[in-house]
């Protein structure tokens, strides 16, 4: 196995779309991270493959903040969520009202077990890919934008982002039974990404530096190869395929 560096964040979000909770360890299930986008709220009248209110409808949602009360126990607690002017229970009727004035459509909200993941469970990317990013769009640029579960730090001066470790195993930690992510493929963007989580201001020359200079893959997703608990500041290492 090689080391290629260690947990510098981990991330769940309670509520698909909305600012998550900065974890200093979690357990990582075979459904992922205990607790993420264990909510959603879902537009009532689409009947498509993807009903989700997300940012693309209200950009204000990535600047607000979902919390579980009780962090060790996500699937029996209460979530609460926080904007700059109010705070509310998830299930609040008078949030779902003011979601479905902003959205010009009925919005209700929705609990998913499993979560509402858009394809694989945990996502990934390295520190030195919004680094990358950066550079490319001459501006700075939020790791927050790309909505990690687990943050990787490599070493300074890599060349090595997260869409090298396709097809291998990530290791955390060097406790007997580690938890092990398999990483399967590159996250392909959209406009998401334009959208700053502290301001929700849109930059759409973000999405286009994205699609031309990485082929519009940053981050990557993964599926658990082996349940185990994930520490901030965990050895991170690569175990590649015979």
């Amino acid at each position: 196995m090689n080391a290629v560096g260690t947990v510098a964040a981990i991330h769940r979000y309670p509520v698909k779309s909305i600012g998550g909770e900065s974890l200093e360890r979690a357990e990582l299930r075979w459904t992922g991270i205990g607790g993420d986008r264990q909510y959603a709220f879902l537009r009532a009248g689409n009947a498509s493959r993807f009903p989700w209110l997300t940012g693309r409808e209200v950009s204000e949602l990535v600047t607000w903040s979902a919390r579980y009360l009780d962090a060790d126990d996500p699937r029996h607690s209460a979530v609460r969520i926080a904007a700059d002017d109010g705070e509310w229970d998830v299930g609040d009727a008078e949030l779902c009202a003011r979601l479905s004035r902003a959205a010009g459509e009925e919005i209700r909200l929705l609990q998913v077990g499993r979560g509402a993941f858009d394809s694989m469970p945990v996502s990934v990317l390295a520190t030195v890919t919004p680094r990358l990013v950066a550079a490319r769009a001459g501006r700075d640029m939020d790791a927050r934008r790309f909505r990690a579960n687990i943050l990787v730090a490599v070493p300074d001066g890599t060349a090595v982002r997260e869409t090298d470790w396709i097809g291998g195993t990530l290791v955390f930690g060097d406790r007997p039974e580690a938890a092990r992510l398999r990483i399967n493929k590159a996250i392909d963007r959209c406009v998401m990404i334009t959208i700053d989580p502290a301001s929700a201001a849109r930059d759409p020359a973000i999405l286009r530096h994205v699609v031309e200079d990485f082929d519009n893959e940053i981050g990557v997703y993964a599926a658990v190869e082996a349940t185990g608990c994930i520490v901030v500041g965990d050895p991170v290492r690569l175990l590649t395929p015979p």
